[in-house]
């Protein structure tokens, strides 16, 4: 086994680098679009270059003139009967049907390589452009009965029939070549390719597989094959074919780590941090890791508010004891990861933050409060600020951090705009303002200091500088950070809806004004303001926005049903308007987590696809329609 692996390494190795095909070999029915004609050259005073016959041919056949063009090859084929030539005279021979004339060329050019079976193809191809498919089919038979096992002659007999879209006759000149080689692995690349075309997408999948079982060097090719095909994938099926075809593997070929790693980069693709977590444990216990891809788990998790699975992937790394490298870190990363839950989370209680403002005071008693722990006192200090009213307790916690030793310039910008963010609170928008512009200057070609603009720029909406503001958000619009461009262009285009400096800015300036207080945790003072711009107005075009706020800070504060009816009159009023399509996957999501109601979660998410298929939003609907309707588990 282990020599024809070698053998089939080399061969796979050499298709494909040579799978491109080439236009010497190709004449298919359906061909691609002839390129737009090349223009003849101008000398300076403007009259043109002679051109020679070489130049005259390709105008010509780039003009789609295939008679005239056929003669000048015709010409050039006589001097110098090359592949090159006969590959272009053939194809506009075929084309204006001089059928009798073409056969004449295959036989002819046929005496100058016997060994090469393509000729054959060429032959059955005409036959069938004439009619007679019967005769066709007889001269692709005899040149696959014709193979010997030599991957050259394999592989350009397949790619005749490949540009001749005879894709079944391909397949089975592959499958042959196979049996002939004693290699069942070997073209896999080339059959895969072929199987994406016909949209054979399981097939495919398995023969990308198949690589692996002759290199693992190819993992990298095999990933980005797979990463394109699921880049369209609207109904989620190829994504669930190939979840299955991992899955099978890895149950029938333990032994097979690539497979298992390839599992673990699938679901981190998806985003199935329960798959990601359970492929990164088995793979941390049999590869000797030390935890790091639990932990880039656990770091996605975060990313992508699964605190649960951030929680399970952090307590596999502290349960390994105070002799593991990432154990101080994984104990960190627990903390910080439930004060993330926590503020995210409907109506938290004070309790709730009293217990964990605790649990932090221990942890850093214990594990001291040094450079390393730098983020679990900033996490302190915005617990302590923005939920348990001790804003002078998180300015002296963060007083003391960016003090310590061995901080780098970064954690230490970080906890000046934290600083800034607490200060934002407490109503000291000036000092917040320098804070946010310092880091921005420190940082100002790094993420870093886009966030710290953007937070500036966000201030500025605030307190009602509005044309301020937008500019700044402007800029940021093309920052290396999507989710900051993302942020940027969403606030800035709510401005620029609302905002004319030559008219009455009243209604969002009150609106900047009930988001702020929001911020400030002052739920019902910034409902009341909400309130008061739907009152003080009959129309305006912020109202869509005014209702989703308010829908928010319900679902903020527990209150899930009134959340839903508000989010149901912001589409069914303003069905046109921005934030439509997002409050109706908002809606969907209340009724699947907080309301319980699947069956309404599951049509929600169908209206969303359906009225608004070209919603950011609907990749994710379609995802979760198809696990609400048990897909995953078929």
């Amino acid at each position: 086994m282990k020599r024809v692996i070698r053998h089939s390494s080399f061969v796979i190795g050499f298709l494909i680098l040579n799978s491109q095909f080439s236009i010497l070999n190709s004449f298919a029915q359906d061909r691609p679009t002839t390129p737009t004609p090349v223009l003849t050259p101008f000398r300076p005073g403007g009259a043109a270059q002679p051109v020679n016959d070489e130049q005259l041919a390709m105008q010509l056949y780039q003009a789609r003139d295939y008679v005239k063009a056929a003669e000048v090859y015709q010409r050039l084929y006589d001097k110098l009967p090359s592949n090159y030539y006969y590959s272009y005279l053939l194809f506009c021979l075929v084309e204006t049907r001089d059928f009798n004339q073409a056969e004449r060329l295959v036989m002819k050019q046929q005496k100058y390589e016997k060994r090469m079976l393509h000729y054959l193809v060429d032959l059955g191809y005409i036959y069938y452009r004439e009619g007679n498919g019967a005769k066709a089919k007889k001269h692709y038979d005899e040149a696959i009965s014709k193979m010997e096992p030599d991957p050259v002659q394999i592989s350009d007999l397949a790619n005749a029939f490949t540009t001749k879209g005879e894709m079944d006759y391909a397949l089975r000149t592959y499958t042959r070549g196979r049996e002939m080689m004693n290699s069942p692995f070997v073209f896999s690349f080339e059959m895969a390719s072929i199987y994406e075309r016909g949209q054979d997408y399981k097939s495919a999948f398995g023969e990308y597989l198949n690589l692996l079982e002759v290199n693992k060097s190819y993992l990298n090719t095999v990933e980005d094959r797979l990463q394109n095909i699921l880049a369209e994938d609207k109904d989620n099926e190829k994504s669930e074919m190939l979840r299955k075809a991992l899955l099978t593997r890895v149950q029938e070929d333990p032994e097979m780590i690539l497979y298992s790693e390839l599992l673990w980069w699938y679901s981190v693709q998806q985003k199935d941090f329960r798959l990601a977590l359970i492929q990164a444990k088995a793979l941390n216990r049999r590869l000797k890791e030390n935890g790091e891809r639990i932990l880039e788990v656990a770091s996605l998790a975060i990313s992508n508010g699964d605190y649960e699975i951030a929680l399970e992937a952090f307590s596999e790394v502290a349960s390994r004891g105070p002799g593991h490298p990432y154990y101080d870190f994984a104990r960190a990363g627990i903390l910080n990861t439930r004060f993330l839950r926590i503020i995210s989370s409907p109506a938290p209680s004070k309790k709730s933050f009293e217990a964990l403002e605790e649990e932090f005071h221990k942890e850093l008693k214990e594990s001291g409060e040094n450079a390393p722990n730098v983020p679990l006192m900033e996490n302190l200090a915005r617990l302590d600020a923005f939920y348990l009213g001790k804003q002078n307790e998180a300015a002296a916690i963060l007083g003391r951090a960016v003090e310590l030793p061995g901080l780098t310039e970064a954690e230490r910008s970080k906890c000046k705009m934290t600083l800034a963010d607490i200060l934002v609170l407490t109503g000291d928008v000036w000092e917040a303002s320098l804070l946010y512009q310092q880091v921005y200057k420190d940082f100002k070609n790094d993420v870093l200091g886009q966030e710290a603009k953007y937070r500036s720029a966000r201030l500025s909406y605030y307190i009602g500088e509005f044309a301020w503001a937008r500019s700044q958000l402007d800029i940021l619009k093309a920052a290396t950070s999507k989710l900051i461009a993302n942020d940027a262009m969403e606030l800035s285009l709510l401005i620029s809806e609302n905002y004319d400096p030559d008219s009455n800015t009243v209604a969002l300036g009150m609106f900047a004004r009930s988001e702020l207080l929001d911020y400030c945790n002052e739920e019902e003072a910034s409902i009341l303001t909400l309130d008061s711009i739907l009152m003080k107005f009959s129309y305006h075009p912020i109202f869509d926005e005014v209702i989703r706020k308010k829908a928010g800070i319900r679902k903020k504060q527990g209150r899930f049903a009134e959340a839903d009816s508000l989010l149901a009159t912001a589409v069914s009023d303003y069905p046109d308007g921005t934030v439509a399509d997002e409050a109706l996957f908002e809606r969907a999501e209340l009724n699947e987590k907080f309301l319980d109601n699947k069956s309404r979660a599951m049509e929600l998410y169908q209206e969303l696809f359906e009225k608004y298929p070209s919603s950011i939003f609907v990749p994710d609907a379609r995802k979760r329609y198809r696990t609400l309707r048990g897909d995953s588990n078929r």
